[in-house]
Order: C-alpha cells, then sequence, then structure tokens
C-alpha cells in the first residue's frame, strides 16, 4: 500500500491511462529528461513493472544525448544502442522488417537487458503499429496439462536465421544473411519457461530464433510451437502502439515480446533505442542454458 500511496503522490493515477486490459499504460504530462527527481524515476521503474510497457508522447525535446542521460536514470547501460532506419524487429543484415514475428531481446546465454528505452525520431505517416505482448498473461493462460508441459520444456534457440521453426525468409533475406553469418552458427538450449527475478512472475518465452524443443523433431516441434505462441499473441494479452515523432516507449524485455503488425522497409523511419543492464531471468530449476556451436559451411564465391 505505501508503494500505491507514494506513486499517487508522485504522478496521479488520473495521469496513467491504461492502454489494454493486461499490459500498457500511457503516462501523462512527465517531461522525461535527467533531471527528473529520484521520486518521479522510482515511480516509473514501478509503473513498468506493473503495465511492462510504458508510452510517453510529446517527447521531442529529447535528442540522442539526452535520451541516453535519462535512461541512465534507469540503470547502467550496456553496449546495445541502436539508431537508424531500424524497426525494434529488425537486425543488421536482415534486410526489411518482417511481419508477425515475436521478439525478445535475448542473447544466446541467459542474460538480456532488463529494459529497452525506443524513441521515434522520424515517423511516416503511414508507420506500422508494434505490437507487445504479456508472456506472464499468457503462461497463466496455459491449460494445466500445457502448463506441466512448458514448465519442462526446453527450446534450442539457433542464430542462423533459416533454421528456425518461425522462419518465412524469401530468397533474398536467405542471401543478405549469408552475407553476414558465414562462420559459426551458435545454438542455445534455453527453459520456456523462465521466472520475473524481480515480480516472481513466471513467463513464457518463445522469441523468434527457435529451431526445435529438445528432444522433439521439427514437425512436432513446430505444432507444438504455433500452441504455445497463440497464447502469446492472443488479443487480450498484446498490447499495440501507434507511433507519432517525438513518442518514447520504455518496456520490462524480461515480460514482453513485440512484433511489427506489417512488414515494412522503413526507409524513412528513424528510431533510437537503448538498452539497459543485463539481467537473468530465473528458472524454475537450477539449470543453466546449454550453448554449443557448429561451423556454417561457406558458399563458394564466384572467381
Amino acid at each position: 500500500m505505501s508503494n500505491v500511496t507514494t506513486m499517487d503522490n508522485v504522478i496521479p493515477r488520473s495521469d496513467i491511462v491504461k492502454s489494454a486490459a493486461r499490459l500498457g499504460a500511457e503516462i501523462k504530462n512527465v517531461r522525461l529528461s535527467d533531471a527528473l527527481s529520484d521520486e518521479v524515476i522510482c515511480a516509473i521503474r514501478q509503473l513498468l513493472l506493473e503495465h511492462k510497457v510504458i508510452f510517453f508522447r510529446d517527447q521531442g525535446h529529447l535528442d540522442d544525448a539526452e535520451q541516453q542521460r535519462f535512461a541512465v536514470r534507469l540503470g547502467s547501460l550496456i553496449p546495445r544502442t541502436i539508431k537508424g532506419t531500424l524497426t525494434p524487429d529488425m537486425a543488421p543484415g536482415r534486410g526489411s522488417g518482417r511481419a508477425d514475428q515475436m521478439h525478445m531481446d535475448l542473447s544466446f546465454g541467459d542474460s538480456c537487458p532488463k529494459i529497452s528505452v525506443l524513441r521515434g525520431v522520424v515517423i511516416p505517416p503511414d508507420s506500422d503499429d508494434i505490437v507487445w505482448t504479456n508472456t506472464a498473461a499468457a503462461y497463466l493462460d496455459l491449460p494445466e496439462p500445457l502448463r506441466m508441459l512448458a514448465d519442462n520444456l526446453w527450446a534450442v534457440h539457433c542464430s542462423a536465421y533459416e533454421c528456425t521453426v518461425t522462419r518465412h525468409a524469401i530468397e533474398m533475406d536467405t542471401q543478405q544473411f549469408d552475407d553476414v553469418f558465414t562462420g559459426t552458427i551458435c545454438e542455445t538450449a534455453c527453459p520456456v519457461v523462465r521466472v520475473h527475478p524481480e515480480t516472481g512472475e513466471r513467463l513464457l518465452v518463445l522469441g523468434d530464433s527457435v529451431q526445435n524443443f529438445v528432444g522433439l523433431e521439427k514437425y512436432p516441434s513446430q505444432k507444438l510451437f504455433n500452441r504455445l505462441r497463440s497464447y502469446l499473441i492472443a488479443p487480450e494479452n498484446t498490447v499495440s502502439w501507434s507511433w507519432k515523432p517525438g513518442d518514447v516507449v520504455i518496456w520490462d524485455n524480461r515480460t514482453t515480446e513485440r512484433r511489427a503488425l506489417k512488414e515494412s522497409s522503413d526507409r524513412d523511419r528513424v528510431e533510437s533505442r537503448i538498452a539497459i543492464d543485463d539481467d537473468v531471468p530465473l528458472r524454475i530449476g537450477s539449470s543453466r542454458s546449454v550453448a554449443r556451436t557448429e561451423s556454417k559451411p561457406q558458399a563458394a564465391k564466384a572467381a
């Protein structure tokens, strides 16, 4: 109760507008900067844990430096700042953005950024919405037998895009991938269910790089992946955001996944994203992720 009282004194509940039933809230009348009081920063952190993703309109006063100074107030920065014509669902070397792919800022290991701060710099009039999903709510929606299965399920994540069960790659995308990843393929087996280290919530974690599930072949893995994913993309577990220039979105990477609603080249779109603090979502058991690597065959080069 004391946390609620403190938050009400700092950011009135009337300035917190829920965006969807299970996640997301727009925070009004807050001008983001490094000059915010410790009480406001604490309230923002608390709202982030409560709503998973929070939105701020009319932050056009921010530039790259001011965005970074504000982000430092939320935690230590890690070297994953992205600036340019990349959407949150794109990675260098992947070409245009692909729609309907869930993405989570998880590395091929145990850690992931705790928080991401994304600022829309230049937003085209026909810019696509981005959707976030509440992985904690998705887990709770699983029927009990499926939840018990998920609790003990491990997924093999692969760094090679064409080897994933979620691929919708076309020949051009595959060629662009091969131009970049010509050396080692990294695979990591990770638990599908993780535990949020601050809230204790269990999270259904899939991402966009699942090759198969441990102990299952490709086809049954695909069927099971689609079944689990259906809970992640269920409308009641998602929130979308229609971008305007100057918008800032902050989300908890540990309990959300995101995707674009439709494909876009984003040639005229400019965004700046900053990642904050590596964190280790907890496992139900004590086992850690298991990584392995293998050589990727080099394609013959034309003389």
